[in-house]
């Protein structure tokens, strides 16, 4: 197929639920997709959420069945790193440690054509670090997706030092191509969304944690006050507590403000292994 991006393959390396939701995004606006991860328990994971999100958008209406069969027919799912080789996109969408991810960007280097635009999901780890694993670093850019992604419409996509003119045009039209909504934001950690939620977040938790208010009325009054769909300490368990701890950590590193510091509570809820939804108790308890 031919698309007005110029994007006619796509590759996600991690398979993890951003990765997954990546994966079924694209595949659904009718581009092939790679989908990669270490081992098969991973990789069977991410086709059994690809396979009950369609089936969740199927039953609400949103989408139509023979759709949503062709859209999982375009996800190959591989445990080779060697099979995104072809890919015109790569996008890595692994946990949020630096390490990691600078190992990862080498692998992905490895492999694909000189040609081949290389995005990164973090949501906290400046570009610009990431991009040195890479041969060529002015085709490497920063494309933060929101969780849940086949849902949420925003994509933030991030300019480094080094991203050329025309990478930044493809991965713009790329992102309108696939349903989304770009918005453009210079390489500083936690770019535009975090840097503003993650205070407001830590607020919260400092404030629970100082025992100033009840869990249920800090979240009630920021519902009925402020007309948000979700209260921060219910959103925290949304998004992790190990993902916010790890954002915040990355934004003190980089701006040495107290704002963005993670309160002791939170440090120790993931200690604890406390991660909210995912891990079925953090703020609040779940099924």
């Amino acid at each position: 197929m031919s698309n007005g991006s110029g994007i006619e393959s796509v590759a996600v390396v991690g398979a993890g639920l951003m990765g997954s939701g990546i994966a079924e995004s694209v595949a659904v606006a009718g581009i092939p997709v790679v989908l990669r991860d270490v081992d098969e328990v991973s990789i069977g994971r991410a086709g059994g959420k690809i396979e009950s999100s369609l089936a969740r958008a199927v039953a609400g209406g949103k989408l139509d069945a023979a759709l949503a069969t062709s859209a999982r027919e375009r996800v190959e799912l591989t445990t080779d790193l060697a099979a995104i080789a072809g890919a015109d996109l790569v996008i890595e969408a692994v946990p949020e440690d630096l390490d990691l991810k600078l190992d990862v960007m080498r692998g992905i280097d490895g492999v694909v054509d000189d040609d081949c635009m290389i995005a990164s999901n973090t949501s906290s780890i400046p570009i610009a670090e990431l991009a040195q694993a890479v041969r060529a670093p002015e085709r490497v850019l920063g494309l933060h997706f929101f969780s849940p992604v086949p849902v949420m419409k925003l994509v933030e996509v991030v300019v480094a030092l080094d991203t050329s003119p025309s990478i930044l045009d493809t991965a713009r039209a790329f992102v309108e191509e696939i349903g989304k909504r770009p918005i453009e934001t210079k390489d500083r950690s936690g770019f535009i969304v975090n840097m503003l939620l993650i205070p407001y977040l830590m607020a919260a938790v400092r404030m629970y944690a100082e025992g100033f208010a009840s869990r249920e009325d800090i979240d009630t009054g920021m519902k009925l006050g402020c007309g948000y769909p979700m209260g921060p300490l219910t959103l925290c368990d949304f998004i992790g507590l190990d993902v916010l701890y790890a954002i915040s950590n990355s934004l003190v590193e980089e701006f040495q403000a107290h704002e963005y510091a993670p309160p002791p509570l939170l440090k120790r809820m993931v200690a604890s292994g406390r991660l909210g939804r995912k891990s079925g108790r953090g703020f609040y308890e779940y099924e």
